[in-house]
């Protein structure tokens, strides 16, 4: 594998002692996990649409390159192409700054996950605990995206999907507080290790499940995707996004979505372990599995009204949370 090959060479790159060829290596790195980024983006961009229209008995893409494959790249060419339309009263910089701080957060986190034992950006005890607190500012952007529009059904719209980011975000903290006491710290790479003889999907199968469902509300994912509610909001936050911002809205679902599949991946099953397979190769099936059990999600689970997601948060998700940090202390003590 062409990652593989040049793993080593990145290595001693970000390990050298001159300051300048580390970063210098480092940038390297950071491209080589933008391209994979971009083309997951691009692939599961396909793979929903085909998987979502045989769901629903319908052809999907199927005109622009072979199986529809092209369809994206039109798509992605048309919507660069249109014009840039704002509300009178939008604040324009701070509209496209919340846009592109939400897809560097996604990029962000991404580069501090390692791909391999040894394909990392950096390592340091508190790369869990960094991830997650990176991870926290995603509802004050929503937010600035929403009420920097200018129009006020983005502006509810952006008000629901924080009110959901908050009610999940705090038993997904609780969680992964659990994965670090099962795995004595927040190292990324310890939490893999600690996974060596079991994964902790079957440790915590509960933490597992209350980690997925909160992961699909933090990514907006159906069905908790309450930006949009077509007879009530219109798109939410992203009404007022014209083609070049909607674009980088697509970008930021499948972003969100291939960083969400990493770390479900990373903390519940095994991250890139496994037998035969390099490394990267087993990290990334592993993803893909969770992105396409998303996408069936998507494709099979009706969206919930407000009140059902946030009653579902605070009132079942966040209990079970805690269950599931004190069984697995008893269990670990026991």
């Amino acid at each position: 594998m062409l990652i593989g090959s040049i793993e080593p060479f990145i290595q001693s790159g970000i390990n050298s002692p001159d300051a300048l060829v580390s970063i210098a290596f480092i940038a390297v790195y950071a491209i080589l996990v933008s391209v994979l980024m971009s083309v997951y983006a691009y692939v599961f961009g396909w793979v929903e649409r085909k998987v979502i229209a045989k769901a629903q008995y319908r052809h999907g893409p199927n005109r622009v390159g072979a199986f529809g494959f092209l369809q994206n790249l039109a798509d992605l060419v048309k919507l660069m192409a249109k014009e840039v339309r704002y509300p009178d009263n939008a604040d324009r910089a701070m509209m496209a700054l919340s846009f592109v701080g939400l897809v560097a957060i996604a990029v962000f986190i991404i580069l501090l996950l390692p791909l391999t034992p040894s394909l990392l950006a950096t390592d340091f005890g508190l790369g869990l605990l960094l991830v997650f607190v990176v991870f926290g500012f995603s509802p004050i952007l929503v937010f600035l995206a929403g009420f920097a529009s200018g129009n006020k059904f983005g502006e509810l719209g952006a008000q629901r999907s924080v009110l959901m980011l908050i009610g999940y975000g705090i038993p997904l903290i609780i969680v992964v507080a659990t994965i670090a006491l099962a795995s004595g710290g927040f190292s990324i790479q310890g939490v893999i290790s600690a996974q060596g003889s079991m994964p902790f999907a079957l440790l915590m199968p509960l933490g597992f499940v209350v980690f997925f469902i909160t992961m699909l509300a933090e990514m907006e994912r159906p069905p908790f995707d309450l930006r949009e509610a077509d007879s009530e909001l219109i798109a939410g936050w992203l009404t007022e996004a014209s083609g070049p911002y909607y674009a980088v809205a697509l970008l930021l679902d499948y972003t969100r979505m291939f960083m969400g599949s990493l770390l479900i991946s990373i903390l519940f099953l095994s991250g890139w372990a496994g037998p035969l397979l390099p490394p990267l190769a087993w990290l990334l099936v592993k993803a893909f599995v969770v992105s396409l059990f998303i996408i069936i999600v998507r494709a099979t689970v009706v969206r919930l009204r407000i009140d059902k997601v946030l009653r579902i948060g605070w009132l079942y998700l966040l209990p079970l949370s805690i269950v599931n940090l004190l069984v697995t202390f008893i269990i670990l003590k026991g």
